[in-house]
């Protein structure tokens, strides 16, 4: 396993042999990672045989160990894609995934078409901030707050809040019941992917079960204990007319729309992910 090419190829075997989807793509990120590669740099080195040193070798054997015990990938390379931005993440802090960068878009359009020239959104349990900083980056006009209150959390919530360096992107450190009074009434858009998993469910992945932290996985009993919080602190920030956008399990779209009902949401709408799952709800204030 001198070679590029032979180190991806046992990546690959191994981390399939462990359960691993798309097991090749993790293969040529762990060796990116260690070489200072994209993955297209890291084919290209293995089409034309390029060797690896020593040190090379040791470290992607060391990545790819970590990676077949089901370490997130986003944990070992310390990195999480999430639509345009790059955003660091690790122990403490939920990874954010492929499909909230779905739900994510109905914030921004929301936000985009308000007729405000600076108008207002508010990431409910921000986490790595993922969905603030998108809202905040691809709607420059608004102004945005991310309000977390974990403490693990918060670490990666500030990190990147820097990092990214959006100068109408505020993080809050707040439990999210009580958080930004002094916006009651005048938000325009409020998102948030919260905690939704039943007490009673284990998640069947695990990089979820054993890495994600669980005050961002379990919702109750019936897993919809912070949605309930989250709907009543949205209709507290939001104007008239201002809408909200949660993220929610597939089954979970029938309970969420009679509570939300029950709380006097109007033009309640579901809306499904790539693979054809219900995953969000939106509502009008």
């Amino acid at each position: 396993m001198s070679t590029v090419s032979a180190m991806l190829d046992h990546a690959t075997t191994v981390l399939e042999a462990s359960g691993i989807r798309n097991a090749r793509v993790d293969a040529e990120l762990l060796l990116g990672h260690v070489l200072g590669l994209s993955r297209g740099g890291v084919q290209a080195k293995a089409v034309t045989v390029s060797r690896l040193s020593s040190d090379d070798a040791v470290s992607i054997a060391g990545l790819i160990e970590r990676r077949a015990a089901r370490e997130p990938l986003q944990h070992i390379t310390g990195v999480a894609a999430f639509r345009q931005l790059e955003l660091a993440v690790g122990p403490g802090v939920f990874v954010p995934r492929p499909e909230t960068e779905t739900v994510a878009q109905y914030a921004i359009d929301a936000l985009a078409s308000t007729a405000s020239p600076h108008p207002l959104g508010v990431d409910l349990g921000t986490g790595s901030g993922a969905i603030a900083l998108a809202m905040a980056t691809e709607v420059p006009h608004a102004r945005v707050y991310g309000v977390e209150v974990s403490p693990l959390a918060y670490v990666w919530t500030r990190r990147n809040f820097s990092s990214v360096g959006a100068p109408n992107a505020t993080p809050v450190f707040v439990d999210l019941a009580d958080a930004l009074p002094e916006l009651d009434g005048v938000v325009d858009v409020v998102i948030s992917n919260p905690p939704y998993i039943p007490l009673g469910a284990i998640p069947r992945d695990p990089e979820v079960r054993l890495f994600d932290p669980e005050i961002a996985l379990y919702g109750g009993e019936d897993g919809l204990d912070i949605v309930r919080q989250v709907s009543r602190t949205a209709l507290r920030l939001l104007r008239r007319g201002g809408t909200l956008v949660l993220e929610h399990g597939e089954v979970q779209s029938a309970e969420i729309a009679a509570l939300l009902s029950a709380d006097g949401w109007t033009a309640i709408a579901h809306h499904r992910d790539l693979l054809g799952r219900d995953r969000a709800t939106t509502a009008l204030r």
